[in-house]
């Protein structure tokens, strides 16, 4: 009875110790990153830690444990922004507690992935293709083959894949035939590794895939959204400072239209009222000063080419007077 009790006091003050240190985690660190831990060994899992020691910690344990710690953080703190990690706490996940660049932690994550062999039963995270080529098995090991529907030929004595063939589909489970011939070609399909599934920054939840934007990327979503707030303030005429300018444009061209079309006028109006008096006006102001050798700005050059063409005709004359009697 007494080692009994002594275990369970043991197992608490580990528990108490664990919720101590996820307190002091999310005081100490406002980034973290939840990450999927399936298929992970613990020396890979060591590999990690040593890869990310200085600026990350990488806490894994029971879900629950985990939940309970952060309820008892916000009824002891009142920070309620720590809340969204709770729902994130599903699954076989981890935290990485990081004061680096995100993006970065992750691309050093990826250094550590394994290959793994095709086991049976396992859901495939990629799909598997088996490529053309010699398998260097000999020919008794073909009913492999013919059982998966996998085209091959005898070259040499050993068989020979002729066409890229998939046997195993993202989601599907591994079946026992696949997983013999991949072990049979030392084939290692997949690869395991820790997997951000979230972030989690300053109280703000968000996928892993906004890391990879660029700043050209936001501009470029930037200016779309800015795009879009702009056409709706003016479909239902609400002024914005997105859409203020646009606003004062149309209404400017509305009160030309009217003074083009009556009496009424102002100072901006007199000028294309002039030009829709005396067009010449218009083309002067357009068109550029000829230069000196030329002719005025909008004849000059079109006389120059009726005097070429008057030139060439005299030339003509002249040559069919050689030929009259």
């Amino acid at each position: 009875m007494a080692v009994l009790k002594k275990a369970a006091k043991s197992k608490m003050e580990k528990k108490e110790r664990y919720s101590d240190k996820l307190k002091k985690l999310i005081d100490e660190y406002s980034k973290i990153l939840v990450v999927l831990a399936d298929n992970v060994g613990s020396n890979q899992l060591q590999q990690i830690r040593q890869g990310l020691r200085g600026d990350s910690v990488i806490l894994m344990g029971k879900n629950t444990l985990m939940k309970r710690a952060l309820k008892s953080y916000v009824q002891e703190t009142g920070n309620e922004t720590i809340r969204p990690l709770m729902d994130l706490l599903a699954g076989n996940v981890g935290l990485i507690f990081t004061k680096g660049d995100l993006k970065e932690v992750r691309e050093e994550l990826s250094k550590y992935r394994v290959g793994a062999p095709a086991r049976v039963g396992l859901i495939a995270p990629v799909d598997v293709v088996i490529p053309p080529g010699n398998t260097g098995l000999d020919p008794s090991q073909t009913s492999f083959f013919q059982i998966l529907n996998i085209p091959t030929k005898i070259n040499k004595g050993t068989v020979e894949i002729i066409t890229p063939v998939e046997i195993i589909k993202k989601g599907d489970k591994v079946g026992s035939s696949e997983a013999m011939l991949l072990a049979k070609l030392a084939v290692k399909p997949f690869s395991y590794g820790l997997v951000v599934e979230k972030v989690f920054e300053d109280g703000s939840v968000y996928d892993p895939q906004v890391l990879d934007l660029t700043e050209d990327d936001l501009a470029e979503k930037f200016a779309s959204g800015l795009a879009n707030v702009t056409a709706l303030a003016l479909s239902i005429s609400f002024p914005t400072l997105a859409a203020a300018p646009h606003m004062f444009i149309n209404g400017y061209k509305n009160v030309l239209a009217v003074a083009v079309a009556t009496d009424y006028t102002f100072p901006q109006a007199e000028e294309v009222k002039e030009f829709l008096k005396d067009p010449s006006k218009f083309i002067a102001a357009v068109v550029p000063v000829a230069s000196a050798t030329g002719g005025d700005a909008s004849g000059g050059a079109f006389k120059e080419e009726e005097k070429k063409e008057e030139d060439s005709e005299s030339d003509e004359d002249n040559m069919l007077s050689l030929f009259d009697d």
